[in-house]
């Protein structure tokens, strides 16, 4: 049985298979969605997310982003809810940090590792989209 060639380039539609693929595609996906007069605001959110979790912990982390609804904290709610967080799947960027309030002990430390997680991706696809230079 013949080997691929290793100098042709893997198929470009191939599915990502560990979480960690799916959550750096939403975050790149989610990043470059948002619209020019945001990204300033969401940027700000996405930068603080990380060390809001670190230093309060998720619950007010997510407090945090509903006091910033209206400045970036809204449009991340959304991109958080949507990446699938374990036991979180069916929450909305409306209930998010009202479901994170309710999750069990096991739940809410896998919650807070997987946001963390995530918060790495969203900071890498802001800073690797980002327009300004320096």
């Amino acid at each position: 049985m013949a080997r691929p060639d290793p100098s042709t380039p893997a198929e470009p539609t191939s599915r990502p298979r560990l979480r960690q693929q799916l959550w750096a595609r939403h975050a790149y996906e989610s990043v470059t969605s948002v619209q020019d007069g945001q990204r300033k605001d969401y940027e700000i959110a996405v930068n603080d997310l990380g060390a809001d979790v670190l230093r309060s912990g998720l619950a007010a982390a997510m407090a945090a982003l509903e006091r910033k609804r209206k400045r970036g904290g809204g449009l991340l709610l959304d991109h958080l809810a949507a990446a699938g967080i374990s036991g979180l799947e069916e929450a909305t960027g409306q209930n998010l940090p009202d479901r994170v309030r309710r999750l069990e002990l096991d739940a809410y430390l896998l919650a807070t590792r997987e946001v963390l997680q995530l918060a790495t991706w969203f900071r890498r696809a802001v800073q690797a989209t980002s327009k300004e230079e320096g």
